[in-house]
């Protein structure tokens, strides 16, 4: 008699965790169409992105602060890899992003990062050893084909520059593939949270250290949509998903918010059509599909060691 009564509290905790790492993978896909419109502004990479996380930094300060109360003191080999980490996975990941975002649609970048899960599986293989499935082997294909797709379907349409763009991003997914094979370890120890505010607080400084250095302050005379659009980018497009995504892991697990993230590229070419209006071929949505299923059956797959 009792257990009816304890269905609908769990189907109440699993749907609050959809619905996190649903908001999360929307609202990480709107970073794209909001760097797409300061563009517009007369703006660069280096501008928005240190606006962006000028935004963000009291809020990591403030997670890291949370995380720390109780937690042991860092040794100094785990402070010198939370270096290199925030470097890799949230300073450079995000430069090359931005930079990439100048020259390319929001749906081919969004498309290009979702191929992080192939390239830790590639990067595990490599520096590793660890096993590539025949069936992974396959998916990883599928997954390149459909970035292919759609970078023929850009390339027709938007000129050499695509090549250029289309490097820059997958650097940036390049580099956040390294940081997630890097923290494996640190995560344990240091904890998830503590090492995203860590990491993400040590971008925010090189960040705003890369535009003193190089930008005058004069940079700054910008519209005010720029700083309205880098307000809601340091917000609701990197700290609200951030936490969402931790809280739905925490409620249904990782891999289950990983398939939800799945809805990333499709939330993306649905703003870019609206927002941005860049135009959308057959191509193009054959090429999300073949991604969407090569990284799903890649996520799914456990790598194995020689």
């Amino acid at each position: 008699m009792d257990a009816p009564s304890a269905h609908p509290a769990l189907h109440v905790v699993s749907r609050s965790g959809l619905a996190l790492a649903a908001m999360g993978a929307i609202a990480f896909s709107g970073k794209a169409i909001i760097v797409k419109l300061g563009y517009r502004y007369g703006t660069d990479a280096i501008t928005l992105l240190a606006l962006r996380m000028l935004v963000a930094f009291p809020f990591f300060l403030a997670m890291g602060a949370w995380a720390a109360r109780r937690s042991a003191p860092l040794s100094a080999a785990d402070r010198g890899r939370i270096l290199l980490l925030g470097f890799l996975g949230y300073y450079l990941a995000s430069f090359l992003d931005f930079a990439g975002l100048a020259y390319i649609t929001a749906t081919l970048e969004r498309l290009i990062l979702y191929l992080t899960p192939t390239l830790v599986a590639l990067v595990g293989w490599l520096a590793f050893g660890r096993r590539i499935s025949r069936r992974q082997a396959v998916a990883l294909l599928v997954s390149y084909v459909g970035v292919a797709l759609a970078f023929g379907h850009d390339l027709q349409v938007g000129g050499a520059n695509i090549a250029l763009g289309s490097l820059l991003v997958f650097g940036s997914a390049l580099a956040y593939a390294l940081y997630l094979v890097g923290s494996g370890e640190l995560v344990a120890r240091v904890g998830a949270v503590r090492l995203t505010a860590y990491a993400s607080s040590v971008a925010s400084v090189l960040c705003l250290l890369q535009f003193v250095l190089l930008r005058p302050m004069e940079a700054l005379a910008l519209p005010w949509q720029v700083y309205a659009l880098s307000l809601v980018n340091g917000t609701l497009c990197t700290v609200l998903p951030v936490l969402a995504v931790m809280m739905a892991v925490a409620r249904i697990g990782s891999a289950l918010a990983a398939q939800v993230g799945m809805i990333g590229p499709v939330s993306t070419i649905i703003l870019s059509l609206f927002l941005l209006g860049e135009p959308m071929g057959p191509w193009q949505v054959a090429g999300t599909v073949l991604v969407m299923a090569g990284v799903f059956v890649v996520s799914q797959q456990k790598t194995v060691p020689r």
